[in-house]
Formats: C-alpha cells, sequence, structure tokens
C-alpha cells in the first residue's frame, strides 16, 4: 500500500474522525473543511487517481457516495452540496490517493469555497464530437 496520509489512516496509523468503513471505503471528516460536515470518501485501495481504480472499488463508491451524502445532508440541514474529485496535480489534486470531497453548502451561511470552478463553456461541433465520441467508444 502506499505511503499517503489517506493510507496511513486506513491502516490506523494515523487517527481520523470515521464517519464510515467497509472493506472497501472509509469516509472521514476533513480537517480542513470548507463548510460543516466536508466529509472525504476515500477507497481503500491505494490507487492515485480514479482511471487506476479497480472496478470493484469504484463499484464501492459509487454504492456508499449517495448514502453518506444523505446523513450528511440529514444532520448538517445542509440545502446543497458540491461532491468534488480531482485528479493529478494539474487539476488541483493534492494528496495521490483517490478520494470525493462531500462539501455541504448552505443559503445562510458563509464557506470556504465560492465558485471552485470558473465555468467557460466552449462549443463541439457535430463532427468532432462524432470523431471523438467513436475514438473513446473503441477504447470501451
Amino acid at each position: 500500500m502506499s505511503d499517503s496520509i489517506f493510507s496511513k489512516i486506513i491502516r490506523g496509523e494515523i487517527d481520523a474522525h470515521k464517519i464510515y468503513e467497509d472493506d472497501f471505503v472509509i469516509a472521514i471528516l476533513d480537517i480542513g473543511p470548507l463548510s460543516e460536515g466536508h466529509a472525504l470518501v476515500i477507497p481503500k485501495e491505494p490507487a492515485a487517481t480514479i482511471d487506476e481504480l479497480s472496478d470493484e472499488h469504484s463499484a464501492a463508491i459509487g454504492r456508499v457516495l449517495p448514502r453518506i451524502v444523505r446523513a450528511i445532508k440529514k444532520v448538517t440541514g445542509a440545502t446543497a452540496l458540491n461532491i468534488l474529485q480531482n485528479n493529478g496535480a494539474q487539476a488541483g489534486q493534492a494528496v495521490d490517493h483517490v478520494h470525493f470531497h462531500i462539501i455541504p453548502r448552505y443559503v445562510d451561511r458563509p464557506d470556504g469555497i465560492g465558485l471552485l470552478v470558473d465555468w467557460n463553456a466552449g462549443s463541439l461541433s457535430q463532427e468532432a464530437a462524432l470523431e471523438l465520441g467513436k475514438q473513446i467508444k473503441r477504447l470501451l
């Protein structure tokens, strides 16, 4: 297993505020929260980015993420949330171990998020979409 801070938490070498754990996934409260209830959902497999994650661990994340979100929203009263998953340093990933941020958002409370992404949508021609789609489908 890798030596990231998350691997150390999974192995029990570093304490964390666990809110969920099973054979494949651990969820903890973020120690530097952007809002009340900010949590991290982490597969136990030591994959750095999501494309390296096995189907088994990916499925486990998919099974538990909605349950954790529901629990956080109910406990905190959050009206919305962001689920953020960064892959690679250029995308803002700080720990080389796959993890999902659940960041509750509130109408009446400031948080440390602001707008996470400056979304400047481009365009995609029909021809480019057909070619790109064909190439991607070939690999799947």
